[in-house]
């Protein structure tokens, strides 16, 4: 198990110095979007093979490893020009992922927070999209890692195990898992019992777990927390990632400085 952290949670820095600093805060991995995470990088079309030689020089050099290369994209919108220009990004983000030494492509499906009407109507261009995207990862032997939140058309379990289906290729399809964005009903949700069920049917596609925690206010708005002092319930999950025999990220999103370094142990200790 290797501890990560989403790089431009930092801000945005020179690359050599965004390097050093995961480093020196004791992180082992990091998730990559680069137009958010580097200077002189403010699109994917800015990507060139200089600069991705000089990422991956400077994380190697920091023994960082870069799991995933952040590219979401909003492959379920119905809007053809909308779509097309997400395929597109993400089919190259397979070649520059593999150029810069990535273990997958990441990305959810969808932007805004889709009603259930909406979802219902954006899951088959969800579908063409990721299909679309399959055939280049096949293509150029890369992995996409699709990661469900119920808020997007990957809404739940059953929609993500018809995916995996559909596409029936577990060496260049992955999942990012992350519990906070599966759990729309705090109080309402056994989460020792989603989680097992969620891991049991989907487990072995998940190489990457997002870690983060929350509460929700007296207006029902999202309040980000340390890990631990939110609604989160990581006990299924900690079960879970102990009878792995293989490599598994644990990601932490929406750090804070105030208590980084005791969410990094909390995370050891999953």
């Amino acid at each position: 198990m290797k501890i990560g952290v989403r790089a431009h949670d930092y801000g945005k820095r020179e690359v050599e110095e965004l390097a050093e600093l995961l480093h020196d805060e004791d992180y082992e991995a990091a998730q990559l979007a680069l137009p958010k995470a580097f200077i002189g990088i403010d699109r994917y079309e800015d990507i060139t093979s200089e600069k991705l030689e000089r990422i991956r020089r400077a994380f190697e050099k920091q023994q960082v490893e870069i799991p995933v290369f952040g590219c979401y994209m909003d492959l379920g919108n119905p809007d053809p020009e909308v779509r097309a220009y997400a395929v597109d990004t993400l089919k190259k983000s397979l070649t520059w992922a593999k150029e810069l030494g990535a273990h997958v492509v990441g990305t959810e499906t969808a932007y805004p927070h889709l009603s259930s009407e909406e979802r219902k109507q954006w899951k088959p261009f969800m579908q063409d999209s990721i299909l679309r995207v399959m055939e280049e990862a096949v293509r150029v032997d890369m992995r996409l890692a699709i990661e469900p939140v119920w808020w997007h058309p990957l809404e739940d379990l059953e929609t993500t195990l018809g995916i995996v289906d559909r596409v029936q290729d577990a060496e260049h399809l992955r999942l990012i898992f992350d519990a906070s964005n599966l759990l729309k009903d705090p109080k309402g949700t056994d989460q020792d019992r989603c989680w097992t069920e969620w891991l049991e049917a989907i487990g072995t596609y998940v190489d990457v777990l997002h870690i983060k925690d929350f509460s929700l206010d007296r207006r029902k708005q999202y309040q980000t927390e340390a890990l631990g002092a939110g609604v989160m319930e990581y006990g299924a999950i900690s079960r879970w990632l102990q009878k792995q025999n293989r490599e598994i990220y644990l990601l932490r999103e929406e750090m804070n400085l105030l208590f980084a370094k005791e969410d990094i142990e909390f995370m050891r200790k999953l």
